[in-house]
């Protein structure tokens, strides 16, 4: 075992601890279904415990092995409109409910490996934004990340990335990832400021952000549907919600309220002015003062809304939607700046699993081709074995260290995966063509040769790499990452095994 030499060894034991990153702790040994998301608001089975990230094996007694185990056993479920019960068995628990609708659950296939897929390959949505009339500095740009990620993630957001970009124009750019999103979703989150005030006549008594809210209620005790009622638009559904005020803001609504006169009416009496909210410069509600309100410290405050659609249905949808829009508003604050979308993307997770089975299909016959190529062209059934398992070590070795840093493999990158197993190829071949040369050289120094050809490309390869990571405000980075960490694992890693193979087949 010793003949084989370091080179080689290094080159299976990096193999061994690539698959170990790849494999170890996924769902490939698992069955079930993964809960991805889950309301919160009046959800039985969330007070119960389950919560995202719980594995379903169950339902309703039967097994739930795939996404398409738990479909077809769902979607026999609620049909009749009429109260069922609902058994889900998750890691030796059970939950239940009895219901007329469906849990309001998402839940996925349980991923087989720990490649973190990007979102051409994944599904979802991808903005690239910038600041409207205002040119960023690279300062600027992430702060106005670190407000947008923490607003995203108010929303319950998964799998949500934010990051700052350039081009090499140097203008400054974010770029916003999320799975499972439409770009109808993405453009209403981030296409507004929201920029949130609440105004007695024409002054301001608080805004949104923790320096005028110390928190907002958002449990079924302090934020509720109040109720519907039939409107010109079909129905509108009434929303409110409680927040606490910082010291400061209450001490601003007293003075401001101190200075108002009292209207006495037949239902109430109330103050001369409203408290009106207004969400970027939108008049959203007007709120009737009490008289008892009048100068006094207080920091309990209720904010409350509506929304409308064509049945009580859509009303309630609608209502619960721009109660947690001004909910996450009033928590995070308001964007510093008003952003407009430069580029926005979106792709169907159907799309990308079938682009990664042509790319396995395309990239396995590429290089079968290539072994066979070679054995005519050398008659030697043993260098084009090496060539391929060489080539598929490159391959295995890359992916494991996309694992291993949690690298998002998306088109671009899976591009550089292709370019990487080209000049890895090329490289192979010259060392083989090399070894089989018949000139007056040993065979030491003609691999010496073959290296210092394989070198040079490296060099300049990776030179012209660099420019991509900012090229297309950032959207090539993937390629040019994932190509750099292919052709350094060929350089320093597969060559030189392949190498030693060659020698010692030749000897």
């Amino acid at each position: 075992m010793k003949k084989l030499g370091f080179k080689i060894w290094f080159m299976i034991a990096m193999l061994i601890v690539s698959f170990l990153f790849i494999f170890a702790g996924s769902g490939l040994t698992k069955k079930g279904v993964e809960v991805t998301s889950i309301s919160i608001d009046n959800n039985s089975l969330y007070d119960q415990g389950l919560h995202k990230g719980s594995l379903i094996i169950s339902v309703d007694g039967q097994t739930v092995d795939s996404l398409e185990d738990y479909s077809r056993i769902i979607g026999t479920k609620f049909i009749s409109g009429k109260e069922e019960k609902l058994t889900i068995g998750v890691d030796g628990e059970e939950y239940i409910i009895f219901s007329d609708a469906m849990p309001d659950l998402s839940v996925s296939d349980l991923q087989k490996t720990n490649l973190k897929l990007g979102l051409d390959l994944a599904g979802g949505s991808r903005a690239l934004v910038k600041a409207e009339n205002k040119t960023l500095t690279s300062e600027e740009v992430v702060d106005l990340v670190d407000i947008t990620a923490n607003r995203l993630n108010a929303f319950g957001l998964n799998d949500l990335k934010v990051a700052p970009v350039s081009d090499l124009a140097g203008n400054n750019y974010m770029s916003i990832e999320i799975a499972g999103a439409t770009p109808k979703d993405l453009k209403k989150m981030v296409g507004e400021q929201g920029k949130f005030e609440a105004k007695i006549g024409n002054d301001t008594v608080f805004i949104g952000g923790n320096r005028d809210v110390a928190s907002v209620g958002r449990d079924a005790q302090n934020a509720r549907i109040e109720g519907c009622n039939p409107s010109e638009e079909g129905t509108t559904c009434r929303f409110s919600f409680s927040i606490t005020l910082s010291g400061a803001a209450a001490q601003n609504h007293a003075d401001i309220t101190d200075k108002l006169l009292v209207n006495r009416t037949a239902n109430g009496n109330y103050l001369s002015e409203k408290l009106e909210l207004f969400l970027d410069d939108r008049l959203v509600d007007s709120l009737y003062i009490s008289e008892s309100l009048k100068g006094r410290l207080t920091t309990q405050i209720s904010i409350s809304g509506s929304g409308v659609g064509a049945t009580q249905d859509d009303a309630l949808v609608d209502a619960k939607a721009n109660m947690k829009e001004l909910q996450t508003i009033l928590m995070t604050g308001s964007l510093p700046y008003k952003l407009e979308i430069v580029k926005l993307d979106s792709i169907s997770p159907i799309l990308g699993e079938e682009f990664i089975n042509s790319i396995f299909l395309a990239g396995g016959i590429a290089i079968l081709i290539v072994s066979i190529i070679i054995f005519i062209r050398y008659k030697n059934w043993k260098a084009s074995m090496a060539l391929v398992v060489t080539t598929v070590a490159e391959v295995v070795i890359v992916l494991g260290i996309a694992a291993l840093i949690d690298w998002n493999l998306d088109l671009p990158g899976i591009a550089g995966i292709l370019a990487t197993i080209g000049t890895g190829i090329d490289d192979l071949i010259i060392i083989l063509d090399e070894s089989m040369n018949t000139m007056s050289l040993t065979l030491k120094e003609r691999l010496k040769r073959a290296f210092a050809i394989i070198m040079g490309a490296y060099f300049t390869t990776f030179v012209s790499l660099l420019p991509l990571m900012w090229a297309g405000a950032g959207l090539l980075k993937g390629f040019a990452i994932t190509t750099i960490i292919g052709i350094s694992v060929g350089v320093f890693i597969t060559r030189p095994a392949f190498s030693e193979i060659i020698r010692r087949f030749r000897k």
